[in-house]
């Protein structure tokens, strides 16, 4: 793999970097963040998922019409391939990633990237499935510099899903998503003397700083209906 830093910095997350790899005989980029100890995560994320102590975040591009069943290994594999050591939340799409959006609200961070061909409401009469779909994928990363606590983070998750459909319905997209949207939100572990902050809600401190940093992520990264 090839790495360059991408251009985005913020308070919250640092600069990704971007990686460049031959998959198949295509060349496809990544986005990844490498931010250390110090940062507890949830995230829906077929690797790394749930909450807990993550040090680095990978959004992986693959390539449209993508046939392995093994997501999970096949992220580790990329991982690996980075020089990321330990756990982290790995992450793939369709999309391209190179045309992220990215928002920044009173610390609060986010970098969305979107891939909306497949997308639907969430509550539809068709039958659902088992196991992973293709990734075609709203992907959102989020960063808070706050301690939260395990039901804040949860609570932060559907902050950042509420903000994501209100950015598609502003955006002129009849949908509540796609049905492989990811989502990883990022919180600072909790220190010695540092506010543990239990709410993550719309109108809390945090929760509206994070959902004002991802409705403007997502609404960057979305193509123009049409286009």
């Amino acid at each position: 793999m090839t790495s360059v830093v991408a251009p985005f910095t913020a308070a919250g997350l640092p600069a990704p970097r971007w990686l460049t790899r031959t998959e198949d005989g295509l060349r496809l980029p990544a986005l990844v963040w490498h931010v250390g100890p110090g940062w507890r995560m949830v995230s829906n994320a077929v690797l790394g998922g749930g909450i807990g102590e993550r040090a680095w975040v990978l959004n992986a591009q693959v390539a449209h019409g993508y046939r392995r069943t093994d997501p999970e290994r096949h992220l580790a594999e990329l991982a690996g391939a980075a020089g990321l050591d330990g756990a982290g939340v790995g992450l793939m799409t369709a999309a391209d990633v190179t045309a992220h959006g990215s928002a920044e609200d009173g610390g609060a961070t986010a970098v969305a990237t979107a891939g909306i061909r497949v997308r639907g409401w969430a509550a539809s009469p068709a039958p659902g499935t088992d196991g992973p779909g293709a990734p075609g994928t709203i992907n959102v990363v989020a960063a808070l510099p706050a301690a939260l606590s395990d039901a804040a983070l949860v609570n932060a998750v559907v902050t950042a899903t509420e903000a994501k459909v209100q950015a598609l319905l502003e955006a002129g997209y009849d949908c509540s998503g796609t049905p492989t949207d990811a989502v990883c939100v990022a919180a600072r572990t909790p220190g010695d003397g540092d506010e543990l902050h239990t709410f993550a809600g719309p109108r809390s401190l945090w929760g509206a700083r994070l959902a004002r940093a991802v409705h403007g992520a997502v609404r960057t990264a979305l193509p123009v209906p049409g286009e």
